[in-house]
């Protein structure tokens, strides 16, 4: 009669697949990331991300003359990569019993854990952009957004995310104007995309800001890449290390099993130009908010 071990039940390798495919389903952030993975084998933990100016339009130039040459500019930042872990230990008693499941728990927690943090990031990262636009004396509106998505200007439409507070969406439901994202008339859904304003899609989190004083909320908007554009900068980036990867350590004189899981990656915002940060009033929105619309 077979018995079951510990170590059947606690597998490293079945596990990181696991917490890897979780981490997916839980971020919100990261999915409008472009992941960069060529620092992955490869010596140093430090990333150049260059952030290029125009060269300006083509000119004309005469038969037999000699075109002038531009001089590609760019500014730079620096990314450090970094370490996120996160572990829970297990007795044998908790596993053995498997009340509610206790690996299974574990799997979810420290891939909520990770997950989290790799959104906190690259939401911190898309609010070191420069264009700001101040709708704060007002809560989100239609005019206020048209009017951050202008700061753009842009010659054609470019698919667009913008990303509210759960607080702020009590506004944005009682907005004619707003089209909740089952009233589409096609299937075509970004991810975490609840609805649309001003042709821009729009995504919840909980990683939107409010300034020092809660007075006004920072929701970010940004320029997806466009088809076709692929050597065009994204705004955002992941430079990724080492994707998720598990270990466990076993504790033979307490008989209990340490699981731990890490990713290696920074976030940098890789293209400026691709995102304005539009300030929106927080007090009426947190004032107004119906609890039962967020659930």
């Amino acid at each position: 009669m077979a018995t079951t071990t510990i170590s059947d039940l606690i597998n490293p390798q079945v596990m990181a697949d696991m917490i890897s495919a979780k981490i997916e389903n839980k971020i919100v952030v990261t999915p409008f990331a472009k992941v960069d993975d060529t620092l992955v084998g490869v010596p140093g933990d430090t990333i150049t991300v260059p952030q290029y100016a125009y060269i300006g339009d083509a000119e004309f130039v005469d038969e037999g003359e000699t075109a002038s040459t531009s001089t590609l500019t760019a500014t730079s930042t620096t990314a450090t990569i970094k370490k996120a872990m996160k572990a829970v230990e297990l007795t044998d008693e908790v596993v053995l019993a498997g009340y509610g499941n206790p690996v299974g728990e574990a799997n979810n927690q420290i891939a909520k854990a990770i997950a989290s943090k790799v959104d906190s990031d690259a939401m911190a990262a898309l609010l070191t952009a420069t264009t700001v636009y101040d709708g704060s004396a007002s809560i989100i509106n239609y005019n206020d957004i048209v009017n951050a998505v202008d700061l753009f200007e842009e010659e054609l439409n470019s698919e667009k995310v913008m990303f509210v507070h759960p607080k702020q969406m009590t506004q944005l439901r009682k907005n004619e104007l707003f089209i909740s994202a089952d009233k589409y008339s096609c299937d075509t859904v970004l991810y975490g995309e609840v609805g649309m304003i001003a042709n821009i899609h729009i995504v919840m989190s909980k990683k939107v800001k409010t300034d020092n004083s809660n007075s006004y909320y920072i929701n970010p908007i940004i320029k997806l890449q466009e088809d076709g554009c692929e050597d065009d900068a994204p705004a955002l980036t992941i430079y990724l290390k080492r994707d998720t990867n598990v270990e466990t350590e076993r504790n033979t004189l307490s008989r209990t099993t340490a699981i731990s899981a890490d990713k290696f990656y920074t976030v940098a915002l890789s293209n400026a130009s691709k995102v304005v940060l539009a300030h929106f009033a927080a007090e009426a929105a947190d004032s107004t908010a119906d609890t039962s619309s967020n659930n």
